[in-house]
């Protein structure tokens, strides 16, 4: 045998010996269990929430805006103060506004004098009016038909006259009654008894009237702080779980050491849409609901940033499996293996995997054995699920890692992972 056959040979060999190690680590890595964490279904506490963000807001509020458009002279509260209702609060320039009520009561004087002048003439022509009238009934001849039509036309301008001047009269009235209430509107009281949570002016400036923007006359804003609330957003998929009077656990931003109670008190029948992320992305759509405080601290302001969390359900020692164990599979179909496959995940799979029906589940394991078996579950606490169906307490499932789960088989091999090592140590 030549040098040249003897080395082809022997590199023959050993490319066979390398390809038989190869399917012989392939067949003992296939046969090799899985490490999992392991987990006996066990009774649980469960508490099913929904959490949400917003801010807190008072019972009532009150927005102070003056009527007319006059100058601040004097300020009597300062942010922050506690005001009482009928409290005076602002007060504007009334110069203007006595000299209109001055004019008007002139000109309403005026006119009532015109009126009795006008009443007086109207009863001088009535008089002559009737006289003239008796005189041609009882006598035709000794006056004419004329002189008596001339009469009447005389009253009746008078009577005329009469009306106008009470026309006028009424008008004035009006003038003085506008020109006395702008006057009484340069004094502001407070409509609600609060806390003055907002001032925008200072004296000496120009009150607006407000009437093509509210924030342009906005004075000050009162607010109730006898009740608190905090007003929440909901997106549609949770607030259909809320009802009112659940109980809400709040925890206000501005005292993160301190946890508040409260109740829902109102949930909206409307969505409030916002758009959600970028221009062109899906709109969110969420639902306001109103939570009242029932121990609110006292230094609680407006607007303050806070999170609530609603308690929708409560289970008391509940059957119960860890929320990371429920997987999905394929469903079996008619003459198809009863063994369930893993979901198929592939990007841009448009086949018949995305339309076959899924079942949801846990892997029980039995002598090192992991089997699928579905499940029906109810209400999700923070970390479990409870379950209404499908395994019995003190079955040993498979609880982790969220990875293995995935991608294990149906009667796939399995054995409990070590523990880690910082878990061993107190």
């Amino acid at each position: 045998m030549t040098r040249k056959r003897k080395i082809v040979l022997g590199i023959g060999v050993a490319v066979v010996a390398l390809v038989a190690f190869g399917a012989l680590r392939a067949a003992n890595n296939k046969n090799k269990p899985i490490e999992v964490r392991l987990e006996q279904v066990g009774n649980q506490d469960l508490v099913a929430a929904v959490t949400a963000s917003g801010k807190i807001e008072p019972k009532s509020q009150v927005d102070i805006s003056s009527e007319v458009t006059a100058r601040i002279t004097r300020i009597t509260v300062k942010e922050g103060d506690l005001v009482t209702k009928g409290q005076l609060l602002v007060e504007l320039d009334q110069v203007q506004f006595l000299g209109a009520v001055e004019r008007g009561t002139a000109s309403m004087a005026s006119v009532q004098a015109q009126l009795m002048q006008t009443r007086a003439n109207r009863d001088q022509a009535k008089r002559t009016y009737d006289r003239n009238k008796e005189l041609k009934r009882t006598n035709p001849t000794l006056i004419a038909d004329e002189v008596v039509e001339q009469s009447q036309q005389t009253y009746d301008v008078a009577a005329a006259a009469v009306r106008s001047s009470e026309a006028q009269v009424m008008q004035t009235r009006a003038t003085v009654k506008e020109a006395r209430d702008n006057l009484a509107r340069t004094r502001l009281y407070s409509p609600i008894a609060g806390r003055v949570v907002r001032l925008a002016v200072e004296e000496g400036e120009v009150a607006q009237t407000g009437a093509f923007s509210r924030d342009v006359g906005l004075l000050m804003r009162i607010a109730d702080l006898s009740v608190i609330q905090a007003l929440v957003k909901v997106d549609e998929t949770d607030v259909v779980r809320l009802s009112l009077n659940d109980s809400v656990s709040v925890s206000i931003d501005a005292f993160p050491d301190t946890q508040f109670v409260g109740r829902v008190t109102k949930i909206s029948n409307s969505a409030a849409v916002s758009a959600a992320g970028t221009a062109g992305s899906d709109r969110a759509v969420d639902f306001e609901v109103e939570v009242t405080l029932t121990n609110p601290p006292a230094d609680v302001r407006p607007d303050l940033s806070m999170t609530a969390r609603i308690i929708t359900d409560v289970r008391k020692q509940a059957l119960a499996i860890p929320i990371i164990a429920l997987t999905a599979r394929e469903a079996p179909t008619t003459g198809d293996s009863m063994q369930a496959r893993p979901l198929q995940t592939t990007p841009g799979d448009t086949g018949s995997n995305k339309k076959a029906k899924t079942r949801e589940g846990v892997f029980v394991v039995n002598d090192g054995v992991a089997t699928f078996r579905p499940v029906k579950v109810g209400i999700a606490g923070d970390e479990y699920f409870e379950v209404l169906g499908g395994v019995k307490q003190g079955e040993t499932i498979v609880a982790g890692t969220y990875q293995a789960i995935r991608d294990m088989k149906d009667s796939a091999r399995v054995k409990a992972a070590p523990a880690e090592a910082g878990a061993a140590k107190p």
